[in-house]
């Protein structure tokens, strides 16, 4: 396991307050209050570990198949439905959301290899991630990539919690299916919008794995 760059900076400001907390607590109350001090210190540990964790990068066996869609996010399948989309394609498609709960790894992988025809970023709510509009009114990151196979478009998006959302595509790049494309700071959702017709093969309410799980298949 290794610990996402997007981490870095939030560990670090998470480790020192837990040092200066920590000094002050053993400091003030290690005579008085020991059992307060050491309340205080297991606590603040357990907080620090789960930052850490929120940025781990688990060392996976990842699906590589062209003839797949790969999942691009851990969490759970909280819908499948046809859909209308207005953004980039103009017409039905096949919607496939995961919603990543803070417990989840955040690293979002490419479902398939191909070429980056569209990424745009768009400014919006925080709704929660589960809510019907978060997909088109919550901030909200677009990429669409084709291959020989077809064309779809995933879009991370923020909820609630989630403030940042980073993605590292660009358009006319060639991306690799299972690379890395971009991380979702505490949240929330991956959207994944595809063909008509296209095989699914998730079901609702599973829990998935992002470069693992297969999440549908080219027909």
């Amino acid at each position: 396991m290794t610990i996402h760059k997007e981490g870095y900076q939030s560990i670090g400001i998470a480790a020192f307050i837990f040092g200066v907390i920590n000094v002050a607590s053993f400091y003030f109350l290690t005579s008085s209050m020991p059992w307060l001090a050491l309340i205080i210190f297991i606590v603040t540990l357990i907080v620090l570990l789960f930052i850490i964790s929120f940025f781990r990068i688990p060392n996976r066996k990842l699906t590589i198949d062209d003839n797949k869609i790969v999942c691009p996010a851990d969490g759970k399948v909280v819908v499948i439905e046809e859909t209308i989309d207005e953004e980039y394609f103009k017409d039905k498609r096949i919607q496939v959301s995961i919603f990543m709960s803070p417990a989840n790894v955040h690293v979002n992988r490419n479902p398939v290899s191909g070429e980056v025809l569209y990424n745009q970023y768009h400014k919006g709510k925080y709704l929660v991630a589960w809510h019907p509009k978060s997909s088109t009114e919550n901030e909200r990151w677009s990429v669409v990539v084709k291959n020989n196979y077809g064309t779809i478009l995933y879009k991370q998006i923020a909820g609630a919690l989630a403030k940042r959302i980073c993605n590292y595509t660009k358009v006319g790049e060639q991306v690799q299916q299972c690379n890395e494309y971009g991380f979702i700071k505490f949240g929330s959702r991956v959207d994944v919008l595809l063909p008509v017709g296209t095989q699914i093969n998730v079901q609702l309410n599973q829990v998935v794995k992002g470069g693992v799980t297969v999440l549908a298949s080219w027909k």
